[in-house]
């Protein structure tokens, strides 16, 4: 038993001893076998285009009309008659409202007859004056004859003196009933508002205040009117974006009751100082409208072009990462076998939607727009399509099973 024992602790010892050797003994290099390759990274690339980048300020606000006018009659009286309704579309000459003419035709007639009457004393006034100088002149004569008294003169004298006062007071009431009269013709015009601007561009009836028989003062809103094309955007913004304003910078506006269209327009004007409720200034925008879609009061959504890059470098805002050293992305070197990833550091220009500029350096090929967080510089990759499944090169040259 004992000899047995020793036997397998002799037997024990010498495998022991082999299995040391054999671990720790020199590799033949001709006969070792290669490490285990690293297992390609799956990525998705895109290439690197040139395109036409925008950056924009995204902005709300709403829509107003570039005109509006306040018809008022500039008498007052009893409306007779307004032959528009809101929506329907003026132009210069259209007759707008129309008060009831009795009282101003009494008013006219009235005044050219005092006018006459006025006239006529006019006309005796002077006649009184000729007689009185005629006799001033036969008692002059008299007085030279030595038969006229001092006294005689005197009062044709004073007779002359106080016709010509009278023909000056004659003359003083008809200019005062000509005033008159000519008011009263004013006034007769002013029972009809007829449109009149200068551009002779239509306007649209907005608001109507009264209707036909009610009475009005002077000076009394009865219609709004208000221009369609161009309309005015009107937004406020924050001392932040304050300074990235210039007026004639383009517009894109978009709304809700046209959501498939686009509409666009310039900056026109920036206020010079910041409301102090809200801290925030208003900027005005001109948006032409020449099929009228738009109208005033509609919410827009608005994107004013702040920058504009023609032919810039363009890639994925999915293809860049940041860090500590600042942005980075990853290309993809398909000369190597297998394909290797390339590390570059980027400096981004502005970015347009999905779209980034990158200024510097110039890129060529593809940019790793998935899998580039597993990448570091010559990482083994592998290209597939959107969606997981290898490109279709790569598909072909797999190996069958």
């Amino acid at each position: 038993m004992t000899r047995l024992l020793l036997a397998f602790v002799t037997l024990a010892a010498l495998a022991g001893a082999g299995i040391f050797w054999w671990l720790e003994r020199e590799p033949d290099p001709a006969g070792a076998r290669p490490a285990a390759a690293a297992r390609p990274v799956a990525v998705e690339t895109v290439p690197v285009q040139t395109r036409d980048l925008v950056r924009e300020l995204f902005l709300t606000g709403s829509l107003e009309a570039s005109r509006r006018i306040e018809v008022m009659p500039r008498v007052g009286g009893r409306i007779e008659r307004i032959p528009v309704e809101i929506g329907d579309s003026v132009v210069p000459g259209d007759l707008l409202l129309q008060l009831d003419p009795e009282e101003f035709q009494q008013d006219l007639l009235q005044a050219e007859a005092e006018f006459a009457v006025a006239q006529a004393s006019l006309g005796e006034a002077r006649e009184s004056l000729n007689a009185a100088r005629r006799e001033l002149t036969r008692v002059r004569e008299l007085r030279g004859q030595g038969i006229a008294s001092a006294a005689e003169l005197e009062a044709a004298e004073t007779q002359v003196a106080l016709q010509q006062t009278r023909v000056e007071l004659a003359q003083s009431q008809l200019r005062s009933r000509e005033a008159a009269r000519r008011n009263a013709q004013i006034r007769a015009e002013f029972a009809q508002v007829r449109a009149d601007w200068k551009n002779g561009l239509p306007r649209h009836v907005a608001e109507r205040m009264a209707d036909p028989g009610a009475v009005v003062a002077a000076n009394t809103p009865v219609l709004t009117l208000v221009a369609l094309d161009p309309l005015r955007a009107v937004v406020f913004v924050t001392e932040a974006d304050y300074g990235r304003l210039r007026a004639g910078q383009p517009v894109r506006l978009r709304t809700a009751a046209w959501p498939g269209d686009t509409f666009t327009g310039r900056v026109t004007r920036i206020a010079p100082e910041f409301r102090e409720a809200s801290r925030q200034a208003r900027v005005e925008i001109e948006v032409p409208n020449p099929e009228l879609q738009l109208r005033p009061g509609m919410f827009a959504e608005i994107a004013v072009e702040l920058e504009h890059r023609p032919g810039a470098q363009s890639v994925p805002r999915d293809a860049l990462l940041q860090r500590d050293e600042g942005f980075v992305l990853f290309t993809v070197d398909a000369a190597a076998d297998p394909p290797q990833a390339r590390r570059h550091r980027v400096t981004p220009g502005i970015r347009d939607g999905d779209w980034v500029e990158i200024v510097e350096p110039e890129l060529s090929g593809a940019v790793v727009t998935l899998g580039q967080h597993l990448l570091s510089e010559d990482t083994p990759v592998r290209l597939q399509e959107a969606g997981g499944m290898p490109s279709r090169g790569e598909a072909d040259a797999a190996p069958g099973p």
